[in-house]
């Protein structure tokens, strides 16, 4: 029964990846997916999937096919019913039904790979952390009894009572004594881990209103999960920036109100000033990604953020990815000039976002390269 169990619901979980992989560009263009989302586990809405299955009436009378009627008649019979003011009762016809089903964001992480055929991360080598793991490595004969070995216990346990002869072979007992006990033994070893930090900065300046934010708060959504299934540490930091530049939490991220100029450069500024605080480029994997509507305030702060650029984030980070999101009040020059003055650097991905259809492919610029 629990053999049946277990295939059933891996035969569920396989229609379940289907559907999901099936309509992955229109939850991605639409957000569907970022619903409730825990530490592990995302919740996202499904069509139905109903198993086929005798329904019963709630009518007191016979059963299908039984009493009068001619063919062509309609099943249940009768006019339609009035409620009592005169009108039809509420909810006529079947309603369509969304199944949520919770599923791990590294299953998604695996479905979005497949399905935008994004290769594996290139770790750089150096950026290496050591972890400390306990591995069980053999048996001893002492220890706690929450790592007993119960098979090599009874083993040595039926080895000592064959060879006294007191085995009853009618009566098969074994019963350990302290010398029988065997204990998994361990030894710590240290293994590199690859961390990554993601280093988000959006403009709000005036140009940029809820709509772009919302096509930055999706893409980045996607990103987080990829890069959480390349790495088993990934940290997340936001920077928002007008006229001046500041850290913010994510929800402050995604939701500040939008006013005021734009000098891009105060956003590169204050990212290398926390890569040089917390994160050294020898232990960390870095990714700044910075989202804009092309508007900056002079072309020599333009110059100055190309300099920031070549000097302080390009050395240090895995890659540096822009992503222009299209405003009616945009200008649409930044990604024009980082073109111009970085087109052959393969550490610089820029991608134009016209609209929420547009991030699918944007996606793909930024993560299919491998960086």
């Amino acid at each position: 029964m629990s053999l049946k169990i277990d295939q059933d619901h891996s035969r569920f979980r396989g229609i379940v990846r289907g559907r999901i992989r099936q309509n992955l560009r229109k939850y991605i263009s639409q957000g569907e997916l970022i619903g409730r989302k825990g530490k592990d586990l995302v919740s996202i809405p499904i069509p139905q999937i109903d198993i086929p299955r005798f329904r019963f009436t709630d009518k007191q009378q016979g059963g299908a096919g039984q009493g009068d009627g001619d063919p062509g008649d309609p099943m249940g019979g009768g006019e339609e019913q009035e409620g009592e003011g005169g009108g039809k009762k509420a909810g006529e016809g079947a309603g369509e039904h969304a199944l949520e089903v919770d599923v791990t964001l590294d299953e998604l992480a695996a479905i979005l790979g497949e399905e935008l055929e994004l290769p594996d991360i290139r770790d750089k080598g150096k950026s290496k952390i050591i972890n400390e793991k306990d591995r069980y490595t053999g048996i001893r004969r002492v220890g706690p009894e929450s790592l007993r070995n119960f098979k090599r216990t009874y083993r040595e346990a039926l080895k000592r009572q064959i060879s006294m002869g007191s085995y009853n072979g009618q009566n098969p007992l074994v019963v350990p004594i302290p010398d029988d006990k065997r204990y998994r033994s361990w030894k710590t070893e240290s293994e590199p881990v690859a961390n990554a930090v993601i280093i988000y900065m959006m403009d709000v300046s005036g140009s940029m209103g809820d709509e772009q934010k919302e096509i930055v708060r999706i893409e980045s959504f996607w990103i987080d999960t990829w890069l959480q299934r390349q790495y088993k540490g990934l940290e997340s930091r936001y920077i928002i920036h007008d006229a001046v530049a500041r850290e913010v939490d994510r929800d402050t991220f995604f939701h500040t109100r939008e006013s005021g100029g734009t000098m891009i450069s105060s956003a590169y500024k204050l990212c290398s000033q926390l890569i040089d605080d917390h994160y050294p480029p020898e232990e960390w994997n870095i990714y700044p990604f910075h989202f804009s509507d092309g508007d900056n305030w002079s072309m020599d702060d333009t110059l100055l953020c190309v300099q920031v650029l070549k000097e302080k984030l390009l050395p240090r980070a895995n890659m540096f990815a822009y992503g222009q999101v299209e405003s009616p009040y945009g200008s649409g020059q930044f990604i024009k000039d980082l073109r111009e003055h970085f087109g052959k650097d393969p550490r610089v991905v820029t991608s134009e976002i016209r609209d929420k259809d547009a991030i699918v492919g944007s996606i793909k610029e930024f993560l299919g390269k491998g960086n």
